[in-house]
């Protein structure tokens, strides 16, 4: 675990801030004790409290108020990704009363009534959280600029957790030379670029980021790589292999019927599809409204009922591998290098936009530690296709 105790020069140090002395809502207090975190208390991961108006932005608001006073400097917060870990270890909403429920069920209405994932709606990602600034990815990411879990069952930093995975899903994938391989969300051409190299494959990645679509252009210059601005729902064409690296949570349930079906038809009868994604340890009809408002619009993370409920009689399971605990490091190493990278960032970024990059790098950390989220990789392939698949690791 690392520990997130930096400070940066525009930051009050949490010793010179003054913790009100107004006790919290009760329901707040014994919500709390079940997770073993206090209000103003002295363990590192305790809830820190300058403004006694966050009470009440919890209770009416949930967790967007929690996010949102955060943001706004009302309470720290000495290891904010541990809180995390606590809180959502014992499913703290369920534990917050009538109020809590009548949130979560117009959140699960309003999410659910409408496709929020339609192709109109697609590119709002990208231009709300991907084309935020390719300084901020640069400075976060490792050098492959990977912006997914890496694996770390070998590797001792960031870099190689990076190239371990992006290697690992070449050798799940059986990669030839020659081969025509369709990468759905390329980011900014990370696996393209290993792939084309030490494969000597040819990727066609698509993306709905402008900047990601730029950036990958330019990494990806004298390879057998294209990199086009484009909607899943918008290929054509037959690939020997297919690969989705952290794109499939933006889908959306209404949509992964569409999802794979566009697979199936891209898929040569002999190709394999690996799928990389998050997925959630139960199903869920909500989204966590903080990180819908302020980092990936319009995403729903699968279950493992919803993702075998779609594939029963499209796709063949091959492999499904979890290794979700790896996503725990992955996030804090980006923390680490965010943080150093700050004193850069800051002359184009607010303070509000520091805090609220720290409060979704660790809540994400204590999500994957809590082990409500995990990283899935499946292997999947077309009935019929010929020879015996064997799992790697």
């Amino acid at each position: 675990m690392t520990d997130s105790t930096s400070k940066v020069p525009h930051v009050k140090p949490r010793e010179a801030r003054q913790s009100q002395t107004v006790a919290p809502p009760a329901i707040l207090k014994e919500a709390a004790d079940l997770a073993g975190v206090s209000f103003n208390g002295d363990q590192p991961w305790d809830i820190q409290v300058f403004d006694s108006r966050v009470y009440r932005r919890v209770l009416t608001q949930g967790s967007l108020g929690f996010g949102e006073s955060y943001m706004d400097n009302m309470w720290e917060s000495h290891q904010l990704d541990e809180l995390f870990h606590r809180l959502l270890k014992v499913d703290i909403e369920k534990h917050l009363g009538s109020v809590a429920k009548i949130r979560l069920y117009f959140e699960m209405f309003r999410q659910n009534l409408f496709n929020r994932q339609t192709s109109k709606r697609a590119y709002e990602v990208g231009k709300k959280h991907y084309d935020t600034g390719n300084d901020i990815f640069q400075g976060m990411l490792d050098s492959t600029m990977s912006y997914s879990c890496g694996y770390w069952a070998k590797a001792d930093n960031l870099a190689q957790a990076q190239k371990h995975k992006l290697d690992l899903i070449c050798r799940k994938l059986m990669l030839q030379p020659g081969e025509q391989v369709l990468e759905i969300g390329c980011g900014w051409g990370s696996f393209a670029q290993y792939a084309a190299e030490n494969y000597g494959v040819e990727v066609h990645g698509i993306t709905i980021s402008k900047e990601q679509q730029t950036m990958a252009q330019q990494r990806c210059v004298g390879l057998p790589v294209t990199i086009e601005l484009m909607d899943y729902r918008d290929l054509e064409g037959q690939f020997d292999k297919i690969v989705s690296i952290g794109m499939f949570e933006h889908v959306g349930p209404k949509n992964y019927s569409i999802y794979f079906d566009s697979a199936m038809k891209l898929l040569k009868p002999e190709g394999l599809f690996l799928l990389h994604t998050i997925g959630i340890h139960a199903t869920s009809l909500k989204v966590d409204p903080w990180i819908d408002k302020y980092i990936f619009r319009n995403g729903k993370l699968p279950s493992a009922e919803e993702l075998a409920s779609v594939l029963n009689s499209r796709f063949v399971i091959e492999d499904w591998h979890n290794f979700g605990t790896d996503y725990d490091k992955t996030l804090m190493a980006w923390w680490e290098n965010f943080d150093k990278a700050w004193p850069d960032l800051s002359t184009h970024y607010d303070e509000r936009f520091y805090r609220m990059w720290k409060y979704y790098l660790h809540s994400c950390a204590g999500f994957f530690r809590s082990k409500q989220g995990q990283l899935w990789q499946l292997v999947l392939s077309k009935r019929g296709r010929e020879g015996e698949y064997r799992s790697l690791r």
